[in-house]
C-alpha cells in the first residue's frame, strides 16, 4: 500500500465502501468508533490525530475481515482507476500519437485483472474511444462492439497489430468483425460455455493496420489514384489493367520494410493468407463480398524470399482496392465518397501439411438463418452449413461441376438428394489445397487426393456405395473403398460436435448483432477456427400468391425451386444468352466474349427495367458450365435465371453463401433456377429466340454474337404486355407471365 503513496487515501475510501457493503462498517460508524476510542479526551485531539487514528482503524478492520488476496484485488482497484484516469485523458486528445495511447492502455493492463473492474458506465466512452482509433469508425460496428469487448481485449489485439509511425490507420471491417465474433462466443468477464471454450479458436492472426496502405501511396506518389473511383467506368476498367505493374515496381518505405522483416521472423516457416480488411468490408448492409482479393503464401524459403513474397502479396491486397468491381458496388451503394482504406489481416492457413499439401480437413460458410429451405421440414431459423474439405475457396466461390454439402442446422442429414446415384452426382468431386512447392492454391481430385495421403480423418469425410446404398464408415478402422466413394461429412455431422457448436454460435451472434449472421469457418483436428463474422442481407417479402389460369400463350416459364419470396413486376428487356448456342462455342476467348457482351448489355439497359436469362451457373469459375461475370458485370439486372436443360449436363447450383450470391442480396436481384426438362418446370424457349433480336441496334460492333445473345424488348413482342417474375418460397412455385402494367395475369 505504501508503495502508492498519492493513492492512499483513495485506497482507504475503498476500504470504507467495501466494509461497509460487507456490514462490517460504514463511514459514520467508524468515526464512532474513534471518538469512543478517544473518550474524555475528544476534543482535544488534533485533526490529524483523528486522521491517524481513523486510518489505522480503517486498515485494522480490512486487515482482520479480508483475506491478502481481496486486500490485493482492492488495493489494485485503487491502481486501475488512477491508470484509468490517465487512459482516459489520453485516449481522447485529437492530435496525440498512437504510441502515447498504446503506453498508458498498456500501463493499465499491467496491473492484474482481479475481479473489481472500472465500472461499466466509466469504461465505456474509453472502449469507445479505443474501438474508434484502432479497429473501426463504422457506428453500427461500435454500438455493438462496446458491449463486448473489454479495454483488455484491445490490448491484447495491439500485441498483434503493425501500425504506420506516420499514418497509424485501423485494422479494417473484416478483421474488427473477427475479433467482434471471438469476444461473443468467448468473452473475457461473464462465464465461458464449456463446450464453446473447448473447441473454438481464433486463427493466430496479426493486424496490418490501413496506414501502411496510405504511407504506401503517400511514398510512391500515387495520389491521383484516389480519384480512380470518380471516373468512367471504362476509364477504371482500362486502368486498371496496368496497375499491377506499377505497383510491382512500387516500394514499401525502409520502416515499413523492416517491420515486415521482423514480422516474418517471428512468425516462421507457416503457411499463411492476406486477407482484405478495408474500412468498410463486411459492415451492416455492404459487406463487400468477394471485392476484394486475398492471398495465399506457402511463405517456404529464405527469410528474403518470403519477405518479397509476402510484399508483393500485400501489394496486390492494397491494389484491389481501385479494381472496378469494388468502385461500382460502392457506388452502386452511395459509398463512393466515403475515404476508402485497406487494411490486411494476416492468418496462419488452418490445416496440416500431407507431402507438398497443406489444407484443413473441413471449411465453409455457416448462416444464422437459412436461404435454402427446400422442404417444410426445414426451419429457416435453425440455419445452414455450407461445407466443403479443404480449403473454403470452394465454399465461398461459385465453382464448375462441383458441390459443396449443404447441412440445415436443425435436422443435418436430410438433402434434396435420396438414390445413390443422386447423392453421388452432387458430392464435392474435388479439392483445393495449398501447394507447398509451387506457392499456389492448386484444385485435386478428391478421390485420388485421398488415396495418395492416407489422411487420418477419411472416417468423418466420406461415404461409399454399396449396391446402390450410400452409407457412411460404421467404425475408424473400416477398410474404405474410395473407387466407390464420395465426400458427403455424414459421420462429420453425427459424430462430432460441429452441429450442436454451430447452431450455439449462431444463435448467440445473431442476438448480438440483432440481425442474421453468416460465418466463415474451419474445422481441423477437432478444433472449429473462426475466420469471418458478418451481417447477413436477408430479404423479406411478404407471401406472393401466384396468378391461376394464365393463357399458356401468355407464359414465359414456370419453376419449382424458389429461395424467396419475389415480386418483380414491369420488366422491358429480356437478355437472353442461349444454352445451346453457348454450349457449341469450343474456344475459351468465344465464350469469355460473352460474359463482356453480357457486361455491354448490362451498361447499356442499366436505366431499364431487365432480367438475364443463361445458362447453368452464371458467374462460374468454369466457363463451360455458365457465363464467366462478375458484380460489376450483372449489378443492373433486376433477376439472375439459370436455365439447365438435361442434354448440356448444366445444373444452376444453390449458391447460398458463396460471394456471387451475397451480391445478389444485397443489390437486390433475384436468382431463378429454371429446369425445362423437369415436368413441373415450363420455358416458352421460342419467344426468346423468334422474337427481334436488339443486339445489334445497341451495339453494332457486337453483330457476331447474335446467335448467341438475344435482346429482346418484351411490349413490342407481347402487344404491350411487360413480363412479370413471381417467386414463392413456401410452395416453391414460380412463374414469369406477360400482363399489362398495373393489371393481374388475365387481364386483357
Amino acid at each position: 500500500m505504501m508503495q502508492y503513496p498519492h493513492l492512499v487515501d483513495e485506497m482507504r475510501g475503498i476500504f470504507i465502501a467495501a466494509l461497509e457493503k460487507k456490514g462490517i462498517a460504514g463511514e459514520e460508524e467508524i468515526e464512532r468508533k474513534v471518538v469512543e476510542f478517544l473518550g474524555e479526551q475528544s476534543g482535544h485531539e488534533s485533526p490529524e490525530d483523528r486522521k491517524i487514528l481513523k486510518e489505522a482503524l480503517v486498515d485494522l478492520l480490512f486487515a482482520v475481515h479480508f483475506t491478502t488476496d481481496e486486500i490485493e484485488a482492492h488495493i489494485n482497484l485503487a491502481r486501475k482507476r488512477d491508470r484509468f484516469r490517465e487512459l482516459h485523458r489520453v485516449v481522447n486528445e485529437e492530435r496525440i500519437q498512437p504510441g502515447r495511447v498504446i503506453r498508458a492502455l498498456r500501463d493499465f493492463c499491467n496491473i492484474p485483472q482481479g475481479d473489481l473492474y472500472i465500472s461499466p458506465s466509466e469504461a465505456e466512452g474509453v472502449r469507445v474511444a479505443l474501438i474508434d482509433r484502432f479497429i473501426s469508425n463504422q457506428l453500427p460496428f461500435i454500438g455493438i462492439a462496446k458491449q463486448h469487448l473489454t479495454i483488455r481485449d484491445i490490448d491484447e489485439m495491439l500485441d498483434h497489430v503493425y501500425l504506420n509511425r506516420r499514418r497509424p490507420g485501423k485494422i479494417g471491417g473484416k478483421a474488427a468483425g473477427m475479433l467482434l465474433a471471438a469476444k461473443i462466443i468467448l468473452p473475457r468477464l461473464q462465464d465461458r460455455e464449456p463446450d464453446l471454450e473447448e473447441y473454438v479458436r481464433l486463427p493466430e492472426s496479426y493486424y496490418f493496420s490501413s496506414g501502411i496502405f496510405s504511407d504506401f501511396i503517400d511514398y510512391n506518389g500515387l495520389h491521383y489514384f484516389r480519384s480512380q473511383k470518380y471516373k468512367t467506368r471504362e476509364s477504371i476498367e482500362a486502368e486498371y489493367r496496368n496497375i499491377a505493374e506499377l505497383f510491382r515496381k512500387a516500394s514499401f518505405p525502409p520502416d515499413s520494410v523492416n517491420d515486415f522483416r521482423a514480422f516474418l521472423e517471428r512468425l516462421g516457416e507457416h503457411p499463411i493468407i492476406l486477407r482484405s480488411s478495408s474500412l468498410l468490408e463486411d459492415n451492416f448492409g455492404h459487406s463487400f463480398s468477394g471485392k476484394y482479393d486475398s492471398i495465399f503464401l506457402a511463405n517456404q524459403g529464405s527469410l528474403e524470399t518470403r519477405l518479397e513474397e509476402f510484399m508483393w502479396g500485400l501489394k496486390r491486397v492494397h491494389m484491389s482496392t481501385f479494381g472496378p468491381a469494388p468502385i461500382l458496388y460502392r457506388r452502386d451503394h452511395s459509398l463512393l465518397d466515403f475515404d476508402e482504406q485497406m487494411g490486411v489481416l494476416v492468418q496462419k492457413v488452418i490445416g496440416r501439411r500431407f507431402g507438398d499439401y497443406f489444407f484443413p480437413f473441413a471449411a465453409g460458410v455457416a448462416f444464422s438463418r437459412n436461404p435454402f429451405a427446400w422442404t417444410p421440414r426445414i426451419r429457416k431459423e435453425d440455419g445452414l452449413l455450407r461445407i466443403v474439405m479443404g480449403l473454403g475457396t470452394r465454399a465461398v466461390d461459385r465453382v464448375g461441376g462441383d458441390y459443396p454439402r449443404m447441412v440445415p442446422l436443425g435436422n443435418p442429414l436430410l438433402r434434396p438428394q435420396i438414390e445413390a446415384r443422386q447423392i453421388m452426382k452432387y458430392s464435392q468431386k474435388m479439392i483445393d489445397v495449398l501447394n507447398l512447392s509451387t506457392n499456389s492454391v492448386e484444385t485435386a481430385a478428391s478421390m485420388e487426393l485421398l488415396h495418395k495421403i492416407d489422411h487420418p480423418d477419411l472416417f468423418y469425410a466420406v461415404s461409399v456405395d454399396e449396391d446402390g446404398f450410400v452409407s457412411a464408415p460404421l467404425f475408424k478402422g473400416m477398410k474404405i473403398d474410395l473407387r466407390r466413394s464420395c465426400i458427403t461429412f455424414e459421420n462429420f455431422l453425427t459424430k462430432t460436435p460441429i452441429v450442436p457448436l454451430m447452431k450455439k454460435i449462431l444463435r448467440k451472434l445473431e442476438q448480438a448483432y440483432g440481425n442474421p449472421v453468416d460465418v466463415e469457418f474451419a474445422w481441423d483436428e477437432n478444433r472449429l477456427y473462426l475466420l469471418q463474422c458478418r451481417s447477413l442481407p436477408v430479404r423479406e417479402t411478404a407471401g406472393v400468391v401466384l396468378p391461376r389460369d394464365v393463357p399458356a400463350d401468355r407464359i414465359l416459364f414456370r419453376n419449382n425451386l424458389c429461395l424467396f419470396n419475389a415480386v418483380i413486376p414491369d420488366i422491358e428487356y429480356v437478355v437472353y444468352v442461349d444454352p445451346r448456342a453457348y454450349g457449341r462455342i469450343r474456344e475459351y476467348e468465344e465464350k469469355t466474349a460473352v460474359g463482356r457482351v453480357v457486361s455491354r448489355m448490362n451498361r447499356a439497359l442499366q436505366d431499364r427495367r431487365f432480367v438475364l436469362f443463361g445458362p447453368g451457373r452464371w458467374g462460374s469459375n468454369d466457363i463451360n458450365l455458365g457465363v464467366r461475370v462478375g458484380y460489376q458485370d450483372i449489378n443492373r439486372c433486376l433477376a439472375l435465371a439459370e436455365i439447365a436443360f438435361e442434354e448440356q449436363g448444366l445444373t444452376p447450383e444453390v449458391s447460398c453463401g458463396t460471394h456471387f450470391f451475397n451480391d445478389l442480396l444485397e443489390t437486390g436481384i433475384i436468382p431463378v433456377a429454371i429446369y425445362p426438362d423437369d415436368r413441373e418446370n415450363a420455358f416458352n424457349e421460342r419467344f426468346l429466340l423468334d422474337a427481334p433480336n436488339l443486339l445489334v441496334s445497341l451495339a453494332p460492333d457486337l453483330g457476331q454474337y447474335t446467335a448467341v445473345v438475344h435482346v429482346l424488348h418484351v411490349p413490342s413482342n407481347t402487344g404491350g404486355r411487360l413480363l412479370h417474375i413471381l417467386q414463392n418460397e413456401r410452395e416453391q412455385k414460380g412463374m414469369g407471365y406477360f400482363a399489362h402494367a398495373g393489371e393481374d395475369a388475365v387481364g386483357t
